[in-house]
């Protein structure tokens, strides 16, 4: 016995002169187990397939807590991947360009805080997105029987995955699907508008810019397709009257001036972005009564325009001072009291400003190509 005690007292000598740690601790204990694998098991609840925890299993069965930890590890990841990021692949997300900042969230190392703090409920509640209109699409997943319209919530649910986790406290989100954009304020619906979009032959892109400030009686550097198609045969075939419609063209680079034929009517807000695409104002007002408002070439048209400049302008100029500007018919930029993110965004599935829930055809066909989502009970929604 004496012999044996001085062997186990040298070989741990001979460790620690080795500077060799002691064997670390199991991260994952049957509890944390459990409630992984009651998140692995709800994941259709959020029209996500289970992720195979085959792995899991095995490092179990063979009780190797080294194994166990690896594969338990592993498994989280993914399924913590999958409600931030989305499943979808990169054909099914072609022409989204909405940058996901969550990309740069070290996953990891939330995992391992959630681990020691014995939180692994709030770490995976943590990864699904904060906007309200996504709980409301998950509660109507789980209640809809229909599989056409349980496909349109499940791409929808999966399109908030692709939007950061927070947009933030103030931001537009235009929904060319709906055609609205609405401004969000500490997480609430702070006002709606109605928007005309682009037509099916010139969809308005998904994308994302920030807004910097209003521009009061905009020119209107008019884009060469449309001085292709319409304007420049104006200009050719009776500069009088393109003049009058207040055109100005100097070598093949056309503009309009402001005023009450300009394009762009009474406002445009500076968001600089690579589509050349913006919300404004518009001179022709009829086309909102529509249910149906895909008109432009791309960019989005405002019902009431001075309106939203207006919300976005407080506490920066008044009402009676915004329309002061306009009456000076002078063009003129006015910067926000700080920069309002907007998101250009299409969802086939929302909410109304009461918040109840709403479908919202899919005008750009869109929908189709998300199609690899949503296996609930081991049937995949497709198609």
């Amino acid at each position: 016995m004496r012999m044996k005690r001085s062997v186990a007292a040298l070989a741990f000598i001979l460790l620690a002169a080795a500077d060799v740690p002691p064997p670390a601790a199991p991260l994952w204990n049957a509890d944390s187990i459990a409630k992984l694998r009651s998140w692995v098991s709800a994941a259709p609840d959020d029209a996500l397939s289970r992720p195979d925890s085959s792995a899991l299993d095995r490092a179990i069965a063979a009780g190797n807590p080294a194994a166990i930890d690896a594969a338990a590890t592993a498994l989280a990841l993914k399924l913590a991947r999958m409600h931030l990021l989305g499943a979808a692949t990169a054909g099914e997300r072609a022409g989204w360009r909405i940058p996901d900042s969550d990309r740069s969230i070290k996953v990891e190392e939330q995992l391992a805080v959630a681990l020691a703090a014995g939180r692994i409920d709030d770490f995976f509640a943590g990864q699904r997105p904060m906007h309200p209109d996504y709980a409301v699409l998950r509660d109507a997943w789980r209640a809809e029987t229909d599989p056409v319209k349980r496909r349109t919530l499940a791409r929808n649910m999966e399109r908030w995955r692709w939007m950061p986790l927070s947009p933030g406290q103030d931001y537009l989100l235009v929904n060319a699907a709906a055609f609205e954009v609405t401004r969000w304020q500490g997480g609430v619906r702070a006002g709606t508008w109605r928007v005309i979009v682009g037509k099916t032959s010139t969809p308005t892109p998904v994308f994302s810019a920030m807004v910097t400030g209003v521009n009061i009686n905009p020119w209107w550097n008019v884009p060469g397709n449309i001085v292709r198609e319409s304007v420049g045969g104006l200009i050719r075939r009776s500069p009088a009257t393109a003049r009058a419609r207040g055109y100005v063209w100097s070598g093949g680079s056309v503009q309009q001036k402001p005023g009450p034929n300009n394009a762009l009517g009474q406002m445009k807000l500076v968001m600089p972005n690579p589509y050349s695409v913006y919300l404004h104002d518009t001179p022709n007002r009829d086309l909102f009564d529509r249910d149906v408002r895909a008109f432009s070439h791309g960019c989005v048209r405002v019902g009431d325009a001075l309106g939203l400049a207006e919300s976005l302008l407080a506490g920066v100029k008044t009402r009676p001072q915004i329309d002061a500007l306009v009456a000076s018919r002078q063009s003129v930029t006015v910067g926000l009291a700080r920069p309002v993110p907007v998101y250009i965004a299409y969802f086939t599935a929302g909410t109304r400003a009461d918040g109840s829930l709403a479908f919202y055809d899919d005008i750009y066909g869109r929908d189709k190509r998300v199609t690899a989502l949503a296996r609930a009970g081991g049937s995949e929604c497709s198609g």
